[in-house]
């Protein structure tokens, strides 16, 4: 059996009712701002809609240019946005717990390089042009990426480590970035549909590639939130992880199922956007203290705002075109990590 222990912060535990009531109430401001950015996704872009004619059109339809605008182009984009970012930010918040590393990302599983690899050649060499074509191909790859390094990171007389698993995954991640690179050098018009993708770009999803990673991001959830109290206890040491009744094996391959599902099916449906599974755990953190279970809530709400934040942004700062979702989030996230870093004390979580 395990106990939902809440690690303390700083060494100063704080009142159970104390850290409730904070964190409720950051996860409701962080809904409310979610659902003003849902609405902001709605309206803007390279034509502004009132919120009234995008209620109207949410509600009963019809055929204007507005009407097809937000229900046919900017609701799937959102959705894929949503979706998207609750995957990336709730890896991020399991990878952070599960290897006690604040700096974690669901990039050091080799997900999104695996992902990468498999859409160069589903385009490529197969020819599939369209999300709909290689989205399988994508969350394939990212599957089979995540259990080679987990085979790797459990090969030897120990159970698996951190550290085994983030340097396989560091590795694996190297090889096939590189790969892919050398690909798209070799035969650059081939691989002309795939730059949008891999610049994290949300427009022209449509709804299939959403209706298909949905339910796998959902699953992912699901087993992050049933992982709560036992990544409580594993932040507390293994040894009294495991003398709290803990698996630590079996939580380590339940975290990494639960990565694949999220951070795959994000990385399918958006591309290998950077930055968003490492400062929204982190954030969430410092709101609601070491408690995985909140972290993990607020999280799932941080990460889309997060997300659709930087694709409305995106839309906005040039005066003809826009900036892909992935490269605004990279250009906010460097600085930020490097405040992150500075300010970082060398214990873990």
């Amino acid at each position: 059996m395990t106990t939902s222990t809440v690690p303390a912060a700083h060494g100063q535990p704080a009142s159970a009712a104390v850290v409730r009531q904070r964190a409720v109430r950051a996860l409701v401001l962080a809904l409310v701002a979610l659902a003003g950015l849902v609405l902001l996704s709605l309206a803007l872009g390279a034509r502004s809609i009132s919120p009234a004619a995008v209620l109207d059109a949410l509600v009963h339809g019809g055929t204007s240019f507005e009407d097809v605008v937000v229900r046919t182009q900017r609701l799937p984009r959102t959705a894929a946005a949503l979706v998207a970012g609750v995957g990336l930010a709730v890896a991020g918040a399991l990878m952070q717990a599960v290897t006690r590393n604040p700096l974690a990302d669901p990039g050091i599983l080799g997900v999104s390089s695996g992902s990468a690899f498999a859409i160069a050649i589903a385009a490529g060499v197969l020819g599939l042009t369209t999300p709909q074509g290689y989205l399988w191909f994508g969350f394939a790859g990212a599957l089979l990426a995540a259990v080679a390094v987990w085979l790797v990171g459990a090969a030897g007389p120990s159970s698996t480590s951190p550290a085994r698993l983030t340097l396989a995954g560091v590795a694996l991640g190297a090889v096939l970035s590189g790969i892919t690179s050398a690909m798209l050098l070799f035969d650059p018009e081939g691989f002309n549909a795939m730059r949008s993708w891999q610049s994290g770009s949300l427009p022209g999803r449509g709804w299939e590639p959403v209706a298909v990673v949905a339910p796998f991001v959902v699953v992912g959830v699901l087993v992050a939130v049933l992982l709560g109290p036992a990544l409580n206890a594993v932040a507390l040491g293994d040894d009294r992880a495991q003398a709290m009744g803990v698996s630590l094996g079996r939580v380590q391959a339940l975290s990494v199922l639960a990565v694949t599902l999220l951070a795959g099916g994000a990385t399918a449906v958006a591309g290998p956007i950077v930055f968003v599974g490492l400062m929204v755990p982190y954030v969430a953190r410092r709101v609601v203290g070491p408690d995985q279970r909140w972290i993990i809530a607020l999280s799932a709400v941080l990460g889309p705002g997060l997300l659709l934040a930087a694709d409305v942004l995106g839309r906005l700062v040039l005066p003809d075109g826009e900036l892909p979702a992935g490269v605004v989030t990279a250009v906010i996230g460097a600085p930020v990590l490097i405040v992150v870093v500075r300010g970082l004390r060398v214990s873990g979580l």
